[in-house]
């Protein structure tokens, strides 16, 4: 087995999850600003300082997603917290995209993820800095008309080229094609989403496959197949985790480490129990791979709600993150419950 095929096993293990903590500074102070927490530096490390060092972080976490300012930072003591990271029984990951701009000749808000030019040179920066995976996150939204094929050839040929770039510098890369959610046509139902979703993976693992990316080296970061939230349609957790492994099963290869979900906006529980659900589907189909989570807002909106920036607040919104760990790990085996949701949170001394 390969160093990099390890790394990928070890972000996919048994129970465990990637916590995605690599929003940007503007998203980081989108956040903060509803809570009166000041929007600044000092408080975004304070803040992830205060994920990472929750007690028993690691039983649940098996990687931590970074933003490029986070690498960088120490904690309170003056430790880089990729170290902290590491004391825990994490791994540190770093997002290397630079986000979206409109696609030329696309349809209507249609996007393309930017950040190859360069890669390589800053791959190696962040292997010396501690990282041991890497994350490009592409988005494909369902509208009247949309998605084109050239949007999604577009992104899946950037995924392929990231991935190839980082496995290439000693990186693992988690390919992230996210099909959004959010969309308000009526017509973005769980049968149009399973389409699309479809015709995505489809393009991404041709994308892959003719990069020579080895699929042992990476895992997948999908999102769930979901109706539109705003579409006024509604599907199970059953429908959603039925439709969802069915068009893994169809187009992911067997090969592929792992596959570790975006929560894509969905609630906190909705989040946990859909993925459960996708567990025991995928248990009852055989399918080949670890299917677990990694989520942003569904792993830490707890947190940050309980936490609002006070040092006093730290030990509740530990709590807070270490429930909602150990919930989607329990998921991430297909043995959640929404009763267990009702246990007091636990973090060791």
């Amino acid at each position: 087995m390969s160093s990099l095929s390890a790394v990928a096993k070890a972000m996919v293990a048994p129970g465990k999850g990637i916590l995605a903590a690599d929003e940007s500074t503007g998203t980081a102070n989108k956040r903060f600003a509803p809570l009166n927490i000041p929007q600044n530096e000092e408080m975004r490390r304070k803040y992830r300082e205060m994920l990472f060092t929750t007690p028993g972080f690691g039983d649940h976490i098996s990687g931590v997603i970074l933003y490029d300012e986070t690498i960088r930072q120490n904690d309170s003591r003056g430790k880089p917290l990729v170290q902290v990271i590491a004391a825990a029984g994490a791994l540190p990951g770093i997002k290397v995209d630079t986000g979206t701009v409109p696609l030329a000749l696309g349809g209507p808000d249609e996007k393309i993820t930017e950040g190859l030019d360069g890669l390589a040179k800053r791959v190696d920066e962040y292997v010396k800095l501690g990282a041991k995976f890497t994350k490009w996150r592409a988005v494909i939204a369902i509208d009247e008309g949309i998605p084109t094929h050239r949007c999604i050839h577009a992104n899946a040929s950037a995924l392929a080229r990231y991935a190839a770039i980082c496995q290439a510098g000693g990186l693992v890369p988690i390919v992230e094609p996210e099909v959004l959610m959010d969309g308000e046509h009526s017509k973005h139902s769980l049968v149009r989403s399973f389409e699309v979703h479809e015709w995505t993976l489809k393009h991404v693992f041709e994308e892959l496959s003719n990069a020579d990316v080895r699929f042992e080296e990476m895992v997948l970061k999908p999102s769930m197949v979901i109706p539109g939230q705003k579409s006024g349609q509604k599907a199970g957790a059953r429908e959603i985790a039925d439709a969802t492994v069915t068009v893994l099963m169809r187009w992911v290869p067997a090969a592929v480490a792992g596959i570790a979900f975006l929560s894509g906006g969905q609630g906190n529980e909705e989040a946990t129990l859909n993925l459960n659900e996708i567990n025991r589907v995928a248990r009852e189909r055989k399918a080949p791979w670890p299917l677990t989570f990694s989520y942003g807002r569904a792993l830490q909106q707890p947190a940050i709600g309980a936490w609002r920036g006070d040092d006093a607040n730290v030990k509740a919104a530990q709590a807070a993150l270490a429930q909602r760990a150990k919930m989607n790990g329990l998921a991430a085996l297909g043995e959640y419950s929404p009763e267990l949701e009702k246990q007091p949170a636990l973090v060791r001394a």
